[in-house]
């Protein structure tokens, strides 16, 4: 070799040949299969017509059969976290797949697994993973909300019965997309093993969900976690994956909790430790709109009204959806608040910041969010308060400084909110409980609080009692003053509403009118700073416009700035008022009292009912407290109406015309936006005033007055007189300018009307493929379009009046009056979900259901033994009546399921829209050997209208028997009862049928009856009715969230008969008249037939009786005797026997030799006999057309003959 590495030889392209033609054709565009079809029609020619036919069904078929009844698409634009509901057997690997894909898709690692987690996977799409444990309530209401269910395997184990039990319950219950995965295969050391077990696994799971269903392998575990490639693989499937909307998801709202608070009063609950609670949830909304007051379903608590519904900023938010001050990308991957995990967490009333304990090891602080702000906020050592008290600000050079608490003791604020520390003992934690300086001031706060209707109706009140009355007046002013204030505090962000509250907050002797004023110039000022920076918005409004949210997201620095400017601001304010208090002293109050009652008035006006108010309930308020105006959960609001959307919507009604406007007519600016509202503004292009007169002056230009003989210039005549040269060619330039737009303007409309009419003329004649199908799918596109445009340019707060929450939104839902077992025993590993209920869902009727046991259940179900149904939301359990329908419409009573049909089963329950699927089980508590799952089943009606009857059998014995009549007794016990059921058909054991005729005098309840044929003593009469059965009136919803943790999968309800029996170990006496006896029938004696001698005579001859003498016994003597044989005779008939018995044996086979033979010469003589008849067959065909043809030449010679006569 010599180390020279051998050269490999080049690919030499054909220059010639007929590849070498192909390539040529391909470069060139052109398709070889035309030029085979010219040169070689005949290979390209239908060979089969059949065969073609039935390819062209196949392919029709396949195409067919991937056509889904296309559904408005009403998904939000931000559609809501997708639901991964990660199911298997214990220890199968749940958490642990759990934990590696929250890893694949955010890079932090999670701990203990609590409630649902969400993460960001890519741009347009979230995930909440959730784990569902053994529990069949969890697996229920978990399948009822999954959009993806991950289904782990064991390989090394096979399928345990806890995967068939949760794909049943998804077939019934709206089947989500479903993605198998095996795990533990690295417990097989035989390769041919484990691919042998894989492809059983795969196909037992595609018959199961469909064939082609996708199943994942995790091959094994490398430092406790699955494979990095597998799982990425398995992450880019969910992240891509497609889901179908499932109807009953879509027809309802529903939440899935991840937050859970207690708004009780800590108070009532240490007094009444088990009263009821007000909670509030929080989680993303899905399904459909959600009403505010609406009634809603938690599946295992019971029925509730929502009290409040709020919306909220996304804490997971997508990375474009993301507004100005959020977290960045990095910092919000990952949101599982019941799991710890978070960072801050935005509420109504409050922000909370996750802070791990300080005493974490070294585990738990891998599980930290290494987020900077988070971090940064943990470091922070002194509160913004303290940082701010000890702050110092000059307000001139060389001046002494002003420190917070000089304005302190002058405002009297010291008196003010004192902090104590107490050690709570339920919960083991410092609590800051706040105690107040007097009683009088809580009066005072009390009153500041209250809404903003009281404060008016109050007002309206005083005014109609003394108007002419200064101190009245006095009183609405300082009223009016606190709503001011109360809005400049709630509509400022916590750092500026501090200090406000610090200035306005002071002592008794500054009267309310100063502090409106300077509230009114504060409001102004910072409303021209937000429309430079806008530095004291949250960020996270939800009525934000679209410029806003494009502005940065990270001016945290300007923030702080702006924050400093405000305190100077309100600092300098504080001075120039005390300077103005020394000034002007006591009078200042006397100043201005026309304008302010002319404002009171005002105010008073504005306070008349809302239109929009009275017909949508409550709206957003926007008259001059603006108390609600862009409010972000309660948290954060900004008083901006100018820049609002819902400006226009909540207007000032027209009607009043406000005195005292805030206008400027003499700026230009406000002189042009009303512009439009008069002739000679902007309008449109065919109405415009100053294009209407241009067109007048170009068609008729300069004209003369007859009359008066003034000669009237157009408007480039004018100026030709007036102007110089150069501004004569700038007219023209303009005018030529004006024509040119005019005709592009007519060009367009001419393009456009013959692009709609060929678009018409191809959708009449150029239909090409379209089918009906597509057809439907452009209207269901279109209607999706419209549905999405309707609202897209309102704000979230006035969307949420007209159309309800939508889905998508992460919402906080208020419920007062839930058990306070929820709270105490509430365990994050459970789902909590709300359920949205329509106005008839929230209802109890009757139910008729069809209904089938189902085929892996041990035991047929017995008719009023309670069932547990999970139907539509709720898990209730109920007592089923099951019947079938006859022929003739009658809804009989069944005692049992019956084993391989369905069934109609009619219970009490909740309304629930008609073909709603529902599943059954016997019980929920713990786990069974088999399978539990009992029965399966639709609803097909809401009402009472089947009549459930049972069999009931009347006997009754015949006491007076004539030819075919016969009284009979023991039926009836009155004349009454009788005269009900006359013409009644009625039937004995033996089949004779009848009829009751008439009611007797005596014995009471005897009655005439009329038979087929005479009756005997003997027979039992009986009477076929059908008696009605009750529905009991049983429904008891399952309460499992409400058990103590750890017993929660051990709910028990009403127990069966036999439980019962069990239980208390009671034995069932059987009834007596139940029991099997031995039937002892007594020896009937029948009469011997007589049959007429004229009869008899008729009769034939072997059915005449015979007078035959019966054989009696053979006399003694002619009996033949016993022979006893010698021993030599005896030697001599055994040697013939044996010698009978070969001769026998040699017959018998010689018999069969010469059956066979017979039998071989029979076959020999049918085929023989069947070639005789061939031959005589085709000898007689011969003859046959001889004597044909003969026939045939004699009527041609006829026929010859009579032409020639003719």
């Amino acid at each position: 070799m010599d180390g020279k590495v051998k050269e490999q030889k080049q690919h030499q392209q054909k220059h010639s040949g007929p590849k070498a033609e192909k390539k040529k054709l391909k470069k060139q565009g052109r398709s070889t299969e035309e030029d085979e079809r010219k040169r070689n029609p005949r290979a390209f020619a239908v060979q089969s017509a059949v065969r073609m036919a039935k390819t062209f069904h196949r392919s029709q078929d396949i195409k067919a059969k991937k056509h889904h009844i296309p559904l408005v698409d009403r998904t939000p634009l931000e559609p809501p976290p997708v639901v991964i509901v990660v199911v298997g057997p214990p220890k199968v690997g749940k958490s642990t797949l759990i934990r590696c894909l929250i890893k694949n898709f955010t890079r932090q690692k999670l701990g203990d697994i609590c409630g649902p987690v969400t993460i960001v996977s890519g741009k347009k799409r979230r995930l909440t993973f959730m784990e569902c444990n053994n529990d069949i309530n969890t697996m229920i209401d978990l399948a009822k909300v999954a959009d993806l269910v991950l289904m782990l395997i064991d390989a090394s184990f096979g399928f345990e019965m806890e995967t068939f039990e949760f794909l049943n319950i998804c077939q019934v219950h709206g089947f989500p997309r479903i993605m198998g995965v095996l795990t533990h295969l690295d417990s097989f050391k035989n390769n041919k093993t484990l691919r042998k077990t894989k492809k059983n696994l795969k196909h037992r799971f595609w018959t199961e969900v469909y064939q082609g269903a996708k199943l994942f392998y995790l091959s094994g575990m490398v430092y406790g976690e699955y494979q990095t490639q597998e799982v990425k693989n398995l992450g880019r499937f969910i992240s891509v994956m497609k889901f179908r909307p499932l109807v009953w998801q879509t027809s309802h709202p529903y939440v899935l909790v991840d937050r859970m608070e207690d708004l009780t009063d800590p108070e009532s609950v240490r007094t009444e430790p088990k009263c009821d609670r007000t909670v509030s949830l929080y989680g993303y909304l899905r399904g459909t709109y959600l009403k505010n007051k609406g009634q809603v379903h938690i599946p295992g608590v019971g029925d509730f009204q929502v009290a409040d519904v709020n919306f909220l900023p996304d804490p997971c938010a997508l990375p474009e959806a993301q507004k100005k001050r959020a977290l960045n990308e990095k910092e919000r991957l990952l949101y599982a608040p019941m799991a710890g995990v978070g960072g801050v967490v935005y509420d109504k009333d409050a922000v909370y910041i996750d802070l791990p304990a300080s005493h974490v090891n070294q585990q738990q602080e891998e599980v930290r969010p290494t987020t900077e702000l988070v971090q940064s906020l943990i470091d922070t050592h002194a509160t913004l308060d303290a940082k701010m008290a000890a702050s110092k600000v000059s307000l001139f050079s060389g001046s002494a400084t002003l420190d917070p608490a000089d304005i302190d003791e002058e405002s009297g604020e010291k008196e003010g909110l004192q902090e104590m520390q107490v050690l709570d003992p339920n919960t083991q934690r410092k609590r800051r409980k706040v105690v107040f300086a007097d009683e009088q001031e809580e009066d005072d706060d009390d009153e500041d609080s209250e809404s903003e209707d009281s404060d008016q109706e109050e007002q309206e009140e005083d005014e109609d009692e003394d108007e002419d009355n200064l101190s009245t007046f006095l009183k609405e002013a300082r009223a009016n003053s606190d709503k001011t204030e109360k809005n400049v505090k709630d509509s400022t962000p916590p750092v500026k509403r501090q200090k406000l509250e610090e200035r306005r907050e002071g002592g008794d002797e500054v009267p309310a009118f100063a502090d409106s004023e300077d509230e009114l110039e504060v409001s102004e000022e910072s409303e021209e700073e937000g429309e430079a920076g806008r530095a004291g918005d949250s960020g996270h409004c939800s009525e934000e416009d679209d410029d806003d949210e494009e502005e940065d997201d990270d001016d945290e620095e300007e923030e702080d700035e702006s924050v400093e400017e405000e305190d100077i601001k309100v600092k300098k304010q504080t001075a120039c008022e005390s300077e103005e208090e020394e000034e002007q002293g006591a009078l200042r109050w006397k100043e201005g009292l026309q304008q302010k009652a002319s404002e009171a008035f005002l105010r008073q006006q504005e306070a008349a009912p809302n239109l929009r108010k009275v017909v949508y309930g409550s709206v957003v308020e926007a008259d001059d407290s603006e108390e609600e105006e862009e409010e972000l959960g309660g948290l954060f609001r900004v008083s901006r109406p100018q820049n609002s959307k819902k400006f226009q919507a909540n207007a000032l009604d027209c009607s009043r015309f406000n005195p005292d406007t805030s206008h400027n007519w003499d700026l230009e600016e406000m002189l042009n936006s009303i512009r439009d509202c008069f002739v000679t503004g902007k309008w449109d292009e065919g109405q415009d005033a100053a294009t209407l007169l241009k067109q007048d002056e170009e068609l008729y230009g300069d004209f003369e007055d007859l009359e008066t003989g003034e000669v009237h210039k157009g408007q480039t005549g004018q100026q030709d007189l007036t102007e110089n040269s150069d501004n004569d060619e700038d007219d023209e330039a303009e005018e030529s300018l004006t024509k040119v737009d005019d005709e592009e303007v007519q060009k367009n409309k001419r393009l456009e009307k013959k692009r709609r009419l060929k678009e018409r003329f191809n959708a009449e004649y150029d239909d090409g493929d379209a089918t009906y199908f597509d057809d439907l799918k452009e209207q269901m596109q279109k209607q999706a379009e419209l549905n999405r445009a309707e609202f897209e340019d309102v704000d979230d707060e006035t969307r949420v009046q007209y159309e309800g929450f939508r889905p998508g939104m992460y919402v906080r839902l208020e419920i007062s009056s839930l058990p306070c077992e929820f709270v105490t025993n509430f365990d994050p590993h459970y789902p909590i979900i709300l359920g949205g209920l329509s106005s008839s869902e929230g209802n109890v009727g009757y139910l008729q259901m069809r209904l089938k046991k189902h085929r892996w259940h041990g035991r047929i179900l017995k008719t009023r033994d309670p069932l547990i149904l999970s139907l539509g939301w709720r898990r209730f359990q109920t007592i089923p009546l099951y019947h079938i329908e006859d022929h003739n419409g009658r809804h009989r009573l069944l005692k049992y399921t019956p084993q391989h049909m369905h069934c109609g089963a009619s219970i009490w329950g909740p309304v629930t829209p008609q073909g709603t699927g529902f599943l059954a089980v016997q019980s929920v508590a713990g786990t069974k050997a088999n399978f539990r799952i009992a029965a399966t089943g639709v609803v097909l009606d809401l009402d009472k209208s089947v009549t459930i009857v049972k069999k009931l059998k009347l006997i009754g014995y015949p006491y007076k028997i004539f030819k075919n009549t016969s009284f009979i007794k023991g039926m009836f016990n009155t004349v009454l009862e009788v005269a009900k059921f006359e013409g009644a058909s009625i039937r004995t054991v033996s089949g004779v049928r009848g009829q009751i005729k008439k009611a007797l005098s005596t014995p009471p309840g005897a009655y005439r009856a009329t038979f087929e044929d005479r009756l005997l003593m003997s027979d039992i009469v009986f009477l076929r009715s059908w008696y009605p059965v009750s529905v009991p009136q049983l429904y008891n919803p399952v309460t499992s969230l409400l058990l103590p943790v750890g017993l929660k999968d051990s709910w028990e309800g009403m127990r069966t008969l036999g439980q019962l029996k069990h239980d208390l170990g009671i034995r069932n006496k059987p009834n007596t008249d139940s029991v099997y006896k031995p039937v002892v029938r007594a020896q009937r004696r029948f009469n011997t037939l007589h049959i007429p001698k004229e009869l008899q005579k008729a009769l034939p001859f072997k059915s005449k009786p015979k007078q035959q003498q019966p054989k009696g016994k053979t006399p003694r003597d002619l009996q033949r005797p016993s022979v006893i044989r010698e021993p030599h005779e005896r030697k001599v008939a055994a040697l013939l026997h044996a010698l009978s018995t070969v001769h026998n044996q040699k017959r018998k086979k010689a018999h069969i030799v010469q059956h066979a033979k017979h039998k071989e010469f029979l076959q020999q003589k049918e085929k023989q006999e069947e070639a005789k008849l061939k031959r005589q067959k085709e000898a007689r065909k011969k003859l046959y057309r001889v004597m044909g043809q003969m026939d045939q030449k004699k009527q041609r010679s006829s026929l010859k003959g009579a032409l020639q006569d003719d």
